[in-house]
């Protein structure tokens, strides 16, 4: 398949998805350059967007038709299926020698499934899950982990470079799926010690700010801690990244682990602990606040200390 060069002025962008961490990354690529055209489900999100110059579609088909690049960022698998593959979708809409970029946290084999669709029709497609949250997103400092064809990742350096700070290429389709999974397992475990060890903090009446000057650059240390650390310490749940999202990656990482023949208790846990915390109405808040639910088991209202 023909492979397009991406210039900045001259190829045109479309952005399926202008939620937290969309609208954020879209802007980015509009302020190096890249004319946009955008969807989303619901058009006020991406009001920001249009403020700025980009063109609205009524369609993700339509954002395809008006673009040579399509970058996606969803919800869930279903969602990703319905944007990517579905009648109305980007693939409908893709000329030969299109980019798909989806950049949604999805399930591997769905990744699989939209390049060889995309390959029947002489479409390029990438899959290319990030991870640094909102803040990450805001400050185009995410890590991108991608899966593809190296020459079409190659191709598409100017877009991840308005994006993102650490832009690996792990493999073949999925490839980036599957590290993305890699990382929402290490965030799993780690969050339930923040949130314990916070929670201990405070019941041994320790100052949690001054024990951050403490731990937060030792050994003890994660990103969780450094940036989320405050927030819980704030009583700040606001999302950087939803529970509600988070519960679908631990669920699409432990079906993956169980095809794969692994046992991950530790994961399993996380995912009950998670499951818990939405069931309490906590959703739609960011994966801190798993606070919350520790505390409750402990006979506490953290946000009433």
């Amino acid at each position: 398949m023909a492979l397009q060069k991406i210039i900045p002025g001259e190829t045109r962008i479309g952005w399926i998805g202008t939620g937290v961490m969309g609208s954020s990354m879209c802007g980015h690529l509009m302020a190096a350059g890249f004319s946009a055209t955008v969807y989303n489900r619901t058009r006020a999100k991406a009001q920001m967007l249009l403020d700025k110059g980009a063109r609205w579609a009524d369609t993700p088909k339509a954002v395809a038709e008006a673009s040579d690049v399509v970058f996606s960022i969803v919800g869930f698998p279903a969602d990703v299926r319905s944007v990517i593959l579905g009648p109305d979708g980007a693939l409908a809409g893709a000329k030969k020698g299109t980019i798909l970029v989806d950049m949604t946290t999805s399930e591997p084999s769905l990744a699989v499934e939209i390049a060889e669709a995309a390959k029947r029709v002489a479409v390029h497609s990438v899959d290319a899950p990030v991870s640094g949250g909102d803040v990450g997103a805001r400050e185009a400092r995410l890590s991108i982990m991608i899966g593809g064809d190296k020459q079409v990742v190659d191709a598409l350096a100017p877009c991840w470079q308005a994006m993102g700070k650490t832009i690996v290429h792990q493999g073949g389709p999925g490839a980036g799926q599957h590290t993305k999974m890699v990382n929402q397992i290490l965030i799993a475990t780690n969050m339930i010690g923040v949130c314990e060890a916070l929670l201990y903090g405070y019941r041994a009446g320790l100052d949690l700010n001054v024990v951050m000057q403490s731990v937060a650059p030792g050994a003890a240390g994660s990103w969780s801690l450094s940036n989320l650390g405050p927030r819980i310490i704030g009583g700040n749940f606001a999302p950087g990244f939803m529970v509600e999202h988070f519960v679908k990656d631990m669920g699409i990482a432990l079906a993956e682990s169980k095809r794969l023949g692994l046992s991950m208790p530790g994961l399993a846990l996380a995912h009950q602990l998670y499951i818990s915390l939405s069931a309490r109405g906590h959703g739609r808040d960011g994966t801190h606040a798993l606070e919350l639910a520790l505390a409750s088991m402990a006979g506490m209202d953290w946000n009433k200390r």
